[in-house]
């Protein structure tokens, strides 16, 4: 697990208010967990105003492990934003979905799942399958859903599509963020 904080500005009209934007990115290899920290950098670029972001990074494999795994249901449960990064052309092993299942069963906070899906070979029913499954999480966590799929042969010619995307994405999370600020998890010593 790593964490990490960044000082960023939201723009919320309460100066008392100590707004606390919190990530959770949970990924299976180094190289989705590369692009899941882009993705996270580029939030923390794009969404101006008076925030700290704060992220906690958790692999799929520790999260076999019993008590990593309740650690990261915790993290889950007071995430703003979760962004799962995986290969789509595999199945999500077992331990990912104990922890799925773990952290859903308390309130979870978070307003997106945001899924990076890595598809080598397109959209197959594999890589459809994930999506659907964690589409159907964030249904089940009452969360908004994001899904970026990408194929493992990127050009850089593809850069400023993924950004435009990424771009919408980041309107759509800040206007859910607007929408949320009057939430009760926005306020002090929560």
């Amino acid at each position: 697990m790593q964490r990490e904080t960044s000082p960023l500005s939201l723009g919320f009209s309460d100066p008392d208010a100590d707004p606390a934007f919190n990530v959770l990115i949970a990924y299976d290899d180094f190289e989705a967990g590369k692009h899941a920290k882009k993705t996270y950098d580029f939030l923390v670029e794009h969404l101006g105003g008076e925030c700290e972001f704060a992220n906690q990074m958790w692999k799929f494999d520790v999260l076999g492990i019993p008590k990593l795994r309740e650690m990261a249901a915790r993290d889950a449960n007071a995430a703003d934003i979760i962004i799962i990064s995986c290969h789509a052309g595999v199945e999500l092993p077992d331990e990912f979905k104990a922890w799925t299942e773990l952290w859903l069963q308390e309130k979870c906070n978070a307003i997106a799942l945001v899924a990076l899906l890595g598809c080598p070979f397109g959209l197959t029913s594999e890589a459809h399958d994930t999506r659907n499954y964690l589409a159907d999480i964030a249904r089940r966590g009452q969360m908004e859903f994001f899904c970026e799929t990408e194929n493992a042969a990127y050009h850089p010619a593809d850069q400023s599509k993924r950004l435009s995307k990424l771009d919408a994405a980041v309107s759509a999370l800040a206007s859910a963020v607007e929408r949320d600020t009057g939430s009760s998890r926005w306020g002090l010593n929560e």
